[in-house]
C-alpha cells in the first residue's frame, strides 16, 4: 500500500488490534446495569404481566462503539503520520546550518524557516548538536553549538535583513567551529544569488571535516531589482534587472510615491525572452517628478525593488559664466543679471573668481554643478574643452545664450545643439524688410509643451541654425516664421541647450517676461546633480544620521537600533550599520540604495563537493501527526459511551419524572393560592421592597456617595478590592459594594459604611446627620477617613481642610470618647494579629470608642462588652490601599512604596469587617479554662 500517504512512528503497537475480538467477547458477557425504578407497584406489575425481560448482554451498538474506541486508542499509540516526509541525513558529530537571510530571502522567508525547522527536528531525533549561522548578521554573532530547542529559538528570532550576504566572514566562523566536530553535516540554505568571493568562502566552509552536505537553493530567482532612476527631458526613466536564465518574457509595474506615501505615477517595464535588463518611462510633468520620494515595483516584497530619491532631484547647483565684466553703473545691461534673478529662487548659483575661461571653467566644474549657463561665449578654450565635454557626457546640462561673440565665431562647435550660421539675423532694422517676430506655439514634444506662449514677447535679432533633417526634433521653441528660438540636444547622459538670443533685453524682451523664468526653471529641473562637493583636505566629511530605512520587505520604516550615521561617499557599501534608506533630516536627505547602477544578478554556482550531497527543496512541512485527532475522537466516543450508560440506567428518565412532579406541585400550589387570595389584595408590596431584599440577601459593605467623582470611584474600587480579599482569605462572601446617599437611602442594611472626607464635597444637612446618628445608635459603624496623614496628621490636632470638615460633621453627632486602638483590643486579633492599621499611608492611628473602664486590666480585652464601636476615624486612606482595577491590579501606590504595606492594609480591612460582624468573639478565649472546668474536662 505504498500509494497510501500514511506511516506509523510505532507500528508494533498495531499488533494490539488482535485483542479486539477478546474485548468484543468480554463486552458481550457484561450486561449493562439494570434500570432502577421508584416503587410504583401497579406499573411494575403491568410490565411483568406484559412481558418479562432480563438483559444478558450489551446491545450490539454499544459493543461496536467500545470496539471502535479501543481501535482508536491503539491507532493513536502507534503515532500515525499522514503524508510523511523522508528524513534528511543530519547525522555525524553535528549539524551546521548556514542560512542566507539577506534581502533576496525576504519574499519566501517563512518557507526557508520551515525547511530549517525540519532539519533541526531531524537532528534532534538523532541527538546531535546544531551550529546555526546567518550570512547577513554580524560576524561575531553567537553560532553555537546549540541543542535543538536553542537552535529553534535562534532561528525564529532571526529576520531577513535588507543587505547583501557576507559569506566569507560567516563561513570562516562556521568552519572554525566545526574543527572540533569532525564528520559533521553541513546544510547550506542559500538565496540562489552569487556574491563576491563565493568560491573561496565555500572552499573554507566545506573542508576536510565535513561528512555530508545538504544543498538548498530556490528553483528559480524571481526577484526583480531597480538599479537606476533618471529624470530625463521627456520623462522619468527606470532601469530594472532580473536574474539570467529565464526564457519567458515578464512585465513589472513600478509606482512613484511622494514623501507622504501617495502614489502619483506609474510605469511598465517589460523583459523580453531571455533579457535581464528592462527600462520604463513615467511620462508625467516635471512638477510631479520633483515630488518623487521613492520608486517601488509592485508585488516585489524585497529591498532591491525599492529605490529612494534624495533632495538632489529638487534643487540644483548652477554655474554662471560670462566674458563681459559687470557694469556696476548699469546692472540691467549685464548678461547675467536676468539669469541670476530668474534662477536664484530655486537653484544654488556659483560663479568663478575671474572672467578668464581657462581658469573659470575648471573652477565651476570643481563645484560639481548640475547645470552651467554661458552668456554669449563664442569660443571655449581648447585646454578646458575636453573636461567640459566629459562633464556633459556624464549628465551635465550646458545652457548657452547667443550674442555678438557667438555670432562672430566660426567653425563647428560640438557643445552646441545645432550648427549655426555665421553672423546674426536682424529683424525690423532700417535695412530689413522684416518685422520683429512673436513666439509661436511651443512644440508638444519639448519641455515647454504645456506652457502658453507669451503674446507680448517679440524677437528683433537672433542667430540662425543651419537647416538639417533633424532640426525639428531639436527645436524646443520657435518664432512665428518657423525659425528656432530655443534648441536642445541629448549628448551622452547630459543635455545641450541654446537660446538663439542674448540673456539681456537687447535682442528680445523675453528675458524681462515671466515666461523666461518658467523656461529656465524647466531646464534646471531637467538637469542632474553631479554629486556632493568633496570635503577640504584634512577635513572629514560630515556623517548623516539615519532618517528613513528600507527594511527587508521593501517598506520604509524608522531607523533600526543597529543603524549608524552614514559618511557620504561615491560607493558607500550597504551594511548592517548603514542599511539602505535616507540619511539626514527633514531639512535634507541623502539616498543610500541597495543596488548600484551597474549591478547584475548572477545565479549561485554549485561548488564541487568531495562528500555525499543531498538536494533539499524549500517547502513547508506538509506531514500531519494524527495522534492528537485520534485521541480526541476516542475521548468523544468515551463521552458518548458514558451518556449511553447513564441513559440505559434510567438516570435521565428519573430526572424527567422528578422535574415533571415538581412542576405539577408548583402549579397546584399556585392554583390554590390564586383561588384563595383576593386578587384585589394579592400584591401589597411597597416601593423599595425589592431593593431592600437585594440589600439583605448578602452582607454588603457600603460607602458614602460624596458627589466628587474621583472620591466615589476610588471608594468603590477600594471596597471591591477588600471584598475580593475577604472572599479569598475568609469564609465570608460579601456582595457587591453599595454606594449610599445618606440623605435618602436606608442605612440599616449595611454593617459598615466607609465615609471619605473631602472638603470639596457638599456639607451634609442636619437631616442627613440625624440619619447617620440614628444609624450609629442602632449598631452600625461609620469609618471616617480624612486621608490627610502626610498633610497634617489627625493625632496632632492639626486643622487641614479635611479635618475641619470632619469636625463640622462630628459637631452635630453624639460622638463617644475616642482613643487609638489599644494593643489588646479585639480589633488587633479579630482575624489577623496586627500591631497597627496602615492604609495607603502609614502613621495615623485608628481611633475607636474608648473603654469605660480602661484602667481595669481584668476588663481587657473585652473592654466595652460585646458592643462594637459606632465610629472609627483614620487618616491613612484605607480605600486608596484597597482599590484595584478589573484585573485585580492596584490602582494607587502606597506611601512609602512598600508592597507589604498594602497587604497589611487589606488585613486591617479584614479585621475591621470581622469585628463589625462578630463583635469580640475572640475575647472568649480568656474564658476557655473556666468553660473546660465546668464541662468537667
Amino acid at each position: 500500500m505504498s500509494w497510501l500517504p500514511l506511516s506509523f512512528g510505532a507500528p508494533m503497537v498495531l499488533w494490539g488490534l488482535i485483542a479486539l475480538p477478546v474485548i468484543w467477547w468480554l463486552l458481550r458477557l457484561t450486561p449493562p446495569r439494570p434500570q432502577t425504578e421508584v416503587f410504583p407497584p401497579l406499573k411494575i406489575l403491568a410490565r411483568v404481566l406484559r412481558r418479562e425481560e432480563t438483559p444478558q448482554q450489551s446491545p450490539w451498538w454499544l459493543t461496536l462503539l467500545r470496539l471502535l474506541l479501543a481501535a482508536l486508542v491503539i491507532a493513536a499509540l502507534a503515532e500515525p503520520v499522514w503524508n510523511p516526509r523522508e528524513k534528511l541525513p543530519t547525522g555525524g558529530a553535528a549539524l551546521a546550518l548556514v542560512i542566507d537571510n539577506d534581502w533576496a530571502a525576504a519574499p519566501d522567508w517563512d518557507k526557508r524557516v520551515a525547511t530549517a525547522e525540519r532539519l533541526i527536528n531531524d537532528a534532534d531525533q538523532t541527538g546531535v548538536p546544531v551550529v546555526i549561522a546567518f550570512t547577513a548578521e554580524k560576524p561575531n554573532a553567537e553560532i553555537g553549538p546549540f541543542d535543538a530547542a536553542g537552535a529553534l529559538d535562534k532561528l525564529r528570532a532571526t529576520k531577513p535583513r535588507p543587505i547583501p550576504t557576507d559569506r566569507p566572514a560567516v563561513f570562516a566562523r562556521v568552519a572554525e567551529a566545526l574543527k572540533s566536530l569532525p564528520g559533521a553535516s553541513v546544510a547550506v540554505l542559500a538565496d540562489g544569488l552569487a556574491a563576491k568571493d563565493d568560491e573561496a568562502a565555500f572552499r573554507a566552509l566545506l573542508g576536510e571535516n565535513i561528512g555530508h552536505v545538504l544543498w538548498a537553493v530556490p528553483d528559480r530567482i524571481p526577484a526583480i531589482g531597480l538599479t537606476a532612476t533618471e529624470n530625463d527631458v521627456d520623462g522619468f526613466r527606470l532601469t530594472a534587472i532580473r536574474a539570467p536564465g529565464d526564457p519567458a518574457p515578464a512585465q513589472a509595474t513600478a509606482g512613484a510615491f511622494d514623501d507622504k506615501g501617495r502614489r502619483i505615477a506609474d510605469a511598465t517595464l517589460t523583459f523580453g525572452p531571455g533579457e535581464t535588463v528592462a527600462t520604463g518611462d513615467m511620462k508625467v510633468p516635471f512638477e510631479l517628478r520633483n515630488d518623487f520620494s521613492s520608486v517601488a515595483l509592485d508585488g516585489e516584497r524585497q529591498a532591491a525593488a525599492v529605490r529612494v530619491l534624495d533632495e538632489s532631484s529638487k534643487r540644483r547647483r548652477v554655474g554662471l559664466l560670462s566674458q563681459t565684466e559687470a557694469d556696476q553703473a548699469q546692472p540691467l545691461l549685464s548678461p547675467l543679471y536676468y539669469i541670476r534673478r530668474a534662477l536664484s529662487p530655486f537653484a544654488d548659483l556659483v560663479e568663478p573668481s575671474n572672467a578668464d575661461l581657462a581658469d573659470a571653467i575648471p573652477q565651476i566644474l570643481d563645484q560639481k554643478p548640475a547645470m552651467i549657463v554661458m552668456a554669449d561665449i563664442g569660443t571655449i578654450p581648447e585646454q578646458v574643452r575636453p573636461r567640459l565635454t566629459e562633464w556633459v557626457d556624464n549628465g551635465g546640462t550646458l545652457l548657452r545664450f547667443a550674442g555678438a561673440r557667438m555670432a562672430a565665431a566660426s567653425g563647428d562647435d560640438d557643445l552646441l545643439p545645432v550648427r549655426l550660421r555665421t553672423g546674426e539675423r536682424n529683424l525690423g532694422g532700417a535695412l530689413s524688410w522684416t518685422t520683429p517676430q512673436p513666439v509661436a506655439e511651443f512644440p508638444k514634444t519639448g519641455p515647454f509643451g504645456d506652457l502658453t506662449p507669451p503674446n507680448e514677447v517679440t524677437v528683433s535679432r537672433q542667430v540662425l541654425a543651419e537647416p538639417a533633417p533633424d532640426i525639428v526634433d531639436r527645436t524646443w521653441a520657435n518664432l512665428a516664421d518657423g525659425t528656432p528660438l530655443v534648441t536642445g540636444l541629448k549628448k551622452g547622459k547630459g543635455t545641450l541647450v541654446l537660446f538663439h538670443i542674448t540673456p539681456e533685453a537687447t535682442w528680445s524682451n523675453l528675458p524681462i517676461s515671466g515666461s523666461f523664468v518658467e523656461m529656465l526653471r524647466r531646464i534646471v529641473q531637467l538637469s542632474h546633480n553631479q554629486g556632493s562637493i568633496a570635503a577640504p583636505a584634512g577635513q572629514a566629511a560630515a556623517a548623516l544620521a539615519p532618517y528613513r530605512m528600507i527594511d527587508a520587505s521593501g517598506t520604509l520604516v524608522p531607523p533600526t537600533p543597529d543603524a549608524r550615521p552614514l559618511t557620504p561617499a561615491a560607493n558607500a557599501p550597504v551594511t548592517l550599520e548603514n542599511p539602505p534608506g535616507l540619511y539626514g533630516s527633514e531639512a535634507g536627505v541623502v539616498a543610500h540604495n541597495l543596488l548600484a547602477a551597474d549591478a547584475t544578478f548572477a545565479p549561485l554556482a554549485r561548488p564541487a563537493f568531495s562528500v555525499p550531497v543531498t538536494d533539499v527543496r524549500y517547502a513547508f512541512d506538509e506531514q500531519q501527526h494524527l495522534k492528537g485527532p485520534l485521541v480526541a475522537a476516542a475521548l468523544a466516543l468515551l463521552l458518548i459511551d458514558t451518556l449511553a450508560v447513564f441513559w440505559m440506567g434510567g438516570v435521565f428518565a428519573r430526572r424527567r419524572r422528578a422535574a415533571a412532579a415538581t412542576t405539577a406541585a408548583l402549579a397546584l400550589v399556585g392554583l390554590c393560592l390564586f383561588g384563595a387570595v383576593d386578587p384585589a389584595r394579592a400584591d401589597d408590596s411597597k416601593p423599595g421592597d425589592y431593593a431592600a431584599i437585594a440589600a439583605v440577601e448578602k452582607t454588603r459593605l457600603a460607602y458614602v456617595l460624596t458627589g466628587v467623582p474621583g472620591d466615589d470611584s476610588i471608594s468603590r474600587a477600594g471596597l471591591e478590592g477588600l471584598t475580593r480579599f475577604l472572599v479569598e482569605k475568609t469564609a465570608l462572601e460579601p456582595g457587591e459594594p453599595a454606594g449610599v446617599d445618606i440623605d435618602k437611602d436606608e442605612l440599616a442594611f449595611y454593617p459598615l459604611i466607609y465615609w471619605p472626607i473631602d472638603p470639596a464635597a457638599p456639607m451634609p444637612d442636619q437631616a442627613a446627620i440625624a440619619r447617620i446618628d440614628a444609624y450609629m445608635k442602632q449598631g452600625g459603624t461609620v469609618l471616617f477617613d480624612t486621608r490627610d496623614q502626610y498633610s497634617t496628621g489627625l493625632d496632632a490636632g492639626s486643622s487641614s481642610p479635611a479635618t475641619e470638615r470632619l469636625r463640622d460633621i462630628l459637631a452635630n453627632l453624639n460622638v463617644p470618647p475616642l482613643e487609638p486602638v489599644p494593643a489588646d483590643h479585639v480589633l488587633t486579633k479579630s482575624f489577623y494579629i496586627l500591631p497597627e492599621f496602615p492604609g495607603r499611608f502609614n502613621g495615623s492611628p485608628l481611633w475607636v470608642e474608648a473603654s469605660l473602664d480602661a484602667s481595669n486590666a481584668d476588663n481587657r480585652p473585652v473592654r466595652t462588652g460585646d458592643g462594637v464601636t459606632p465610629i472609627m476615624i483614620t487618616a491613612n486612606d484605607f480605600a486608596g490601599a484597597w482599590a484595584v482595577d478589573a484585573n485585580g491590579d492596584p490602582l494607587l501606590p502606597t506611601v512609602p512604596p512598600d508592597p507589604d504595606q498594602r497587604v497589611y492594609a487589606l488585613r486591617a480591612g479584614v479585621n475591621i469587617v470581622m469585628y463589625m460582624l462578630t463583635g469580640n468573639y475572640k475575647s472568649d478565649q480568656v474564658h476557655v479554662p473556666i468553660l473546660l472546668e465546668r464541662l468537667g474536662q
